[in-house]
């Protein structure tokens, strides 16, 4: 992931922000729904299909199926990008929001692999919302990096130095750990009014989108 939070305005930040609150409400909820597995964070979902080849192997074939999804995501989301040049932001986030509430709607009706399935590639379209000649310069889904940047910043200013590069990752992290904690309290209430609620954040979000593609033309 390229450093490049500092380098966005003041509202595309707060895009990011919301992108990355969204994909904790998303994997909160995915992860009750599942039962410990993930529709945003692969490396989690990495480390279980490894541990369960080797104790339960059936099992592999649920993060592994999440897996694929999410990169069929990502994939989709990339060759959108290049054919939606200045409006691919608002496109990606109408998809997202329509696989979430497709994914809702199927929760609602019982079928949770269909959720999860949604969710999970929604998660790895929104991944590619921040991009810059064909990298992304901000993951949205994904906190490792977003940490390290963090962590790198505190040590910088404990030694007397500035290093802008890394301002807004605690902010970034901070949001996803939000979105985390809402997903988990709506699922305490019920898990649909939770996967309903990320597809009313991602419309928001979309709106959002919309207004900001739509000032800079």
């Amino acid at each position: 992931m390229t450093a490049a939070m500092h380098r966005y305005d003041p509202a595309r930040q707060r895009l990011a922000f919301g992108l990355a609150g969204l994909a904790g409400l998303v994997d909160a909820t995915g992860f009750v729904v599942a039962g410990g597995y993930f529709t945003s964070f692969m490396s989690g979902n990495t480390t279980r299909m490894g541990v369960e080849l080797v104790e339960r192997p059936a099992l592999a074939l649920v993060p592994l199926g999440l897996i694929g999804c999410f990169l069929g995501g990502v994939i989709l989301g990339g060759l959108l990008v290049r054919r939606a040049a200045g409006r691919h932001k608002r496109v990606l986030l109408g998809l997202v929001a329509g696989l979430l509430g497709a994914g809702a709607i199927a929760l609602a009706a019982g079928a949770t692999a269909p959720f999860l399935a949604l969710a999970a590639t929604a998660m790895g379209l929104a991944n590619n919302i921040f991009v810059r000649d064909g990298e992304v310069t901000v993951g949205v889904t994904y906190m490792t990096g977003a940490l390290v940047r963090f962590g790198q910043g505190i040590a910088a200013r404990l030694g007397g130095e500035s290093l802008p590069a890394t301002r807004g990752y605690g902010l970034l992290w901070s949001a996803l750990a939000a979105g985390a904690a809402a997903g988990g309290a709506l699922c305490l209430v019920d898990r649909t009014l939770a996967a309903g609620a990320a597809c009313g954040a991602a419309l928001v979000l979309w709106a959002f989108a919309f207004r900001l593609e739509q000032a800079a033309r």
